[in-house]
């Protein structure tokens, strides 16, 4: 994440809506990949310091859970990234207004990560072939009229699925614990998700399945079994050898989008590293391999400090040369997926 500022010169956030210096609205111009103060007009609309018409989204009006904005001439109530959302929370459960703003702020930055690096981004209701919605939903466990429902995190038929209750940070932490996991966060989720997603956009040809197949391992295998032996057994004694999470061992394709996860991870950081002075300006565009070996400092200085403070690991995984091959099979994928229109991937 790059540093964004007001137009008074302070420092502002991602997720800003207000500058707490001279009290300008705030809002995130996804055009410009930039936060935006802008001024009331006076026909009760708003405009940026250069009169260009914005309005914030709708969500964001109503509800408070977004501050990204719109041009004036849009023609939908909402902002680009919440024009994905297929189902959101229920709104009459108690804390679900909470847990949908918390959904809301994982999702607006995977989509500035995946905006920033180029990547084809449509929703599926302008694009039912191939484009993305997401459903934030409930289940038995957060409603009882529900109780025999069970809302699997996951991605199918362009869609990525988010229970909501991975927005509450007790029944996620529960969750984690219980599958005996070192990191859960629902960026971390909508992130591994979004690699299911570009890989089925891809719609991989013969020649790249073989590549995929060298890195990655046969993705013919029986996924139901698969699944089924890592939680009746665990990962292999060595995965860690092999793969940069537990979970990553179950089946190649789970490795592929926890390798691409982790690739969006270690972009964001390092842009955001670069931004504030850590690393060199031009570490994004540096070749992966560099990018890979000043991540792998960046972070366990991380990791150090946040012992320091009584904190765990802020990134408790270890980057050894098979998972660096697969983040560069990631970055070529990328780059594959460049070439494609919004209207066009797999044709």
């Amino acid at each position: 994440m790059k540093r964004h500022y007001c137009d008074c010169g302070t420092q502002a956030f991602f997720e800003s809506r207000e500058c707490l210096h001279c009290g300008a609205r705030l809002g995130f111009d996804p055009d410009s990949l930039c936060m935006r103060a802008v001024y009331p007009e006076p026909d009760g609309g708003w405009a940026d310091s250069a009169g260009r018409p914005l309005r914030f989204c709708d969500n964001g009006e109503r509800w408070q859970v977004c501050n990204w904005l719109c041009a004036e001439d849009s023609g939908h109530p909402l902002c680009f990234a919440c024009q994905f959302n297929r189902v959101i929370p229920n709104l009459s459960l108690p804390g679900n207004l909470h847990r949908w703003w918390v959904l809301e702020q994982g999702k607006k930055r995977l989509f500035y990560t995946l905006l920033t690096l180029g990547l084809p981004l449509v929703d599926g209701w302008r694009d039912p072939r191939h484009g993305l919605l997401l459903d934030f939903l409930e289940d038995g466990r957060s409603r009882e009229e529900y109780a025999e429902t069970f809302a699997s995190t996951g991605f199918l038929g362009g869609v990525i699925t988010i229970n909501t209750l991975e927005a509450d940070d007790v029944a996620r932490t529960a969750v984690r614990e219980e599958m005996n996991e070192n990191y859960r966060t629902v960026l971390g989720h909508l992130r591994h998700e979004s690699g299911h997603y570009y890989w089925s956009r891809l719609d991989p040809d013969a020649a790249l399945r073989a590549a995929f197949r060298q890195v990655f391992g046969d993705d013919s295998r029986d996924y139901a079994s698969a699944l089924s032996l890592h939680y009746s057994q665990g990962p292999p004694e060595h995965w860690r050898r092999h793969y940069i999470s537990a979970y990553a061992s179950v089946h190649p394709t789970e490795d592929w989008a926890e390798t691409w996860g982790h690739y969006l991870h270690i972009h964001d950081a390092l842009e955001t590293a670069a931004a504030y002075g850590l690393v060199p300006q031009d570490t994004p565009a540096r070749p992966i391999a560099e990018r890979i070996n000043l991540w792998r400092d960046l972070s366990v200085t991380l990791n150090e400090l946040n012992r320091s403070v009584g904190r765990g690991d802020a990134y408790p995984f270890v980057i050894n040369s098979q998972v660096a091959d697969k983040l560069a099979f990631v970055e070529q994928i990328m780059a594959r997926l460049r070439t494609l229109s919004p209207a066009k991937a797999g044709d």
